[in-house]
């Protein structure tokens, strides 16, 4: 069937609504339109569905995320009577049309007979992950677009370690969504009535208050708030989402006594009202958050998306001026950190380690060479993180400390397996009143970590593939990269290529191959001179690619100027 035949098809399905027909019949005359909508669906994969909230196969609408669910549940069945009693947990966020997806979802699985739990009100991204494992569970979805702007939405699928979907699994999804129909293959049950009959069965508190005593128990040093909690200001907004309620809550417990809360932004509200997009890496979403900092004399602002799985931070300069930190940098001191305080308080855990992705900073080698401290690089997805930390646990060695990406997203703890800005909220703010005890901001100990380490600097470019062939374009862009391998990037000299599409790593001098070790992945990692990194991969969500410039030098100046010669490459690339 071709695209103009699935646009009629559409118009014509009586399980089509009346509202989502206006709307493909306001696009009837136009045929680019109609192609982008109809020519594909959504692609299921590890981070499961992300789109814009339209009509049509090519978007998220109540269709898409009944025909995913219906692929996933093929999936648990397959695992068999078992996996399906043990059941699903489905929780949502503050986005429109979250409710509605996420009871979409719980219909579908209800009437494939598998066990549902069902959240009562929107819960942060972690909180399902860690339901998942405390319920037992096979498997989770948690409807949201994280951090994109208010016209997309999506489903995150997870499995019963309370990680995204692994490759293997993702794979047999998306294969049992293309062999079912839309429309005639997927079955759904009343969800009145599937809770009526117990299949679907409503989850809240209880569960909160499990993960809240898991996150608390995450603290490194518990007197660290308190000894500061007269003087330590803290700013903290939800952005209109899924923190609102527990991150103030773990605050307070850990003792936090001048917290303020953005009003405007702890409205939940899935337009976003206040901001242009929900996404605190941008200092331009912390700004409302910011000028509350000033009024209140607060050592920081820290902000949280919809689903509460990222966080950002705005530090205080002692001029009163306040910056952003990139997700690096809170990263690599709440490493730093942790390892510190462990040290300082005589409880650092046997054979410590600590994960990070490829695409994050390399000072963390550095931090944890210095301190005794086993690293692990892993592929870009939170899911990899937690596949390490499993494999800790299933063989019993080891100490996870903490991992991180450079997206903004942290975990310290097993007890879930996705980042979660709950516990690094927590942190952040133990980890400012550790410093302001000794006359430190953050901002003093961003710059004294650089003293210590070497100074480091990270970007990231993004080139964005808009229309319907975008990611046609994008593997275009991926084969000549591969085909045309500079000698030299930015002045630095090329000295090893990993190809994690082909696990190979191929040092240039010698033509010597070795394996990348890692899972295959749409990504080329350069290596060069001076520990200097650059790495080129499609964004797993979004139609873009996305470049990691991690760089370093002896001083500020030195670092940006690399970063500028760098730069001035890559648009030569595009």
């Amino acid at each position: 069937m071709n695209y103009k035949e699935n646009y009629q098809r559409w118009l014509s399905e009586k399980s089509v609504s009346e509202e989502l027909k206006a709307e493909l019949r306001a696009i009837s005359e136009s045929e680019e339109e109609i192609k982008y909508r109809f020519s594909s669906y959504l692609s299921f994969g590890t981070a499961g569905l992300r789109g814009k909230m339209l009509a049509g196969t090519n978007a998220m609408n109540v269709h898409t995320v009944a025909h995913a669910s219906q692929g996933f549940a093929s999936l648990i069945k397959q695992e068999g009577k078992e996996a399906c009693e043990r059941g699903v947990a489905i929780a949502y966020d503050s986005r429109n049309n979250s409710v509605l997806f996420s009871k979409v979802a719980a219909e579908v699985f209800a009437a494939n007979g598998i066990k549902t739990y069902f959240f009562e009100s929107l819960r942060p991204t972690p909180v399902l992950s860690f339901a998942i494992r405390h319920l037992g569970c096979i498997g989770g979805v948690n409807v949201t677009a994280s951090h994109n702007p208010k016209e997309y939405n999506g489903y995150k699928a997870y499995w019963e370690d309370g990680a995204q979907l692994p490759p293997e699994h993702a794979k047999i999804v998306s294969a049992a969504i293309d062999e079912t129909d839309i429309f005639d293959g997927v079955m759904r049950m009343d969800f009145d009535k599937a809770v009526e009959s117990g299949i679907v069965e409503i989850v809240g508190t209880v569960i909160d208050d499990e993960y809240i005593k898991n996150v608390t128990a995450q603290l490194v040093d518990p007197s660290a708030i308190k000894a500061v909690a007269d003087d330590l200001r803290v700013v903290y907004t939800p952005l209109h989402g899924a923190g609102y309620r527990l991150v103030p809550e773990v605050l307070r417990l850990c003792g936090l006594k001048h917290l303020y809360t953005v009003y405007e932004q702890m409205v939940l509200d899935g337009s976003f009202p206040t901001v242009v997009s929900p996404n605190p890496e941008h200092p331009t979403a912390l700004e409302l958050g910011t000028a509350l900092a000033k009024k209140v004399d607060s050592d920081l602002v820290i902000g949280t998306d919809p689903d509460a799985d990222r966080a950002g931070v705005m530090v205080r300069r002692h001029d009163g001026t306040f910056v952003p930190m990139t997700g690096n940098q809170i990263g690599a001191l709440l490493l730093e950190y942790i390892i510190t305080a462990y040290e300082n308080t005589n409880t650092m855990p046997s054979d410590p380690y600590a994960v990070k992705t490829i695409v994050t900073s390399e000072i963390c080698t550095k931090i944890c060479k210095s301190h005794n401290v086993d690293l692990f690089n892993v592929l870009t997805g939170f899911k990899f993180i937690g596949e390490v930390i499993k494999n800790h646990d299933d063989i019993g060695n080891g100490h996870y400390l903490f991992g991180f990406e450079e997206s903004y997203g942290y975990l310290k703890g097993t007890y879930a397996r996705d980042k979660d800005s709950v516990v690094a909220v927590m942190l952040i703010v133990e980890m400012a009143a550790y410093y302001k005890a000794k006359g430190m901001s953050l901002y003093d100990a961003l710059c004294a970590m650089y003293e210590k380490y070497g100074y480091y600097k990270e970007r990231t470019v993004n080139l964005v593939f808009d229309g319907f062939d975008a990611n046609e374009r994008m593997s275009s862009f991926m084969k000549n990269i591969r085909a045309s391998i500079p000698e030299s990037i930015g002045g630095k000299k090329v000295l090893a290529i990993r190809d994690y599409l082909a696990e190979t790593v191929t040092e240039l001098a010698t033509g010597k191959v070795t394996g990348t070790g890692l899972p295959a992945s749409d990504v080329v990692y350069f290596e060069l001179e001076d520990s200097n990194v650059l790495v080129i991969r499609p964004s797993g969500t979004e139609p873009k690619i996305k470049i990691y410039l991690l760089l370093n030098g002896s001083s500020s100046d030195e670092c940006e100027k690399l970063m500028d010669a760098c730069s001035e490459c890559i648009k030569l690339w595009n």
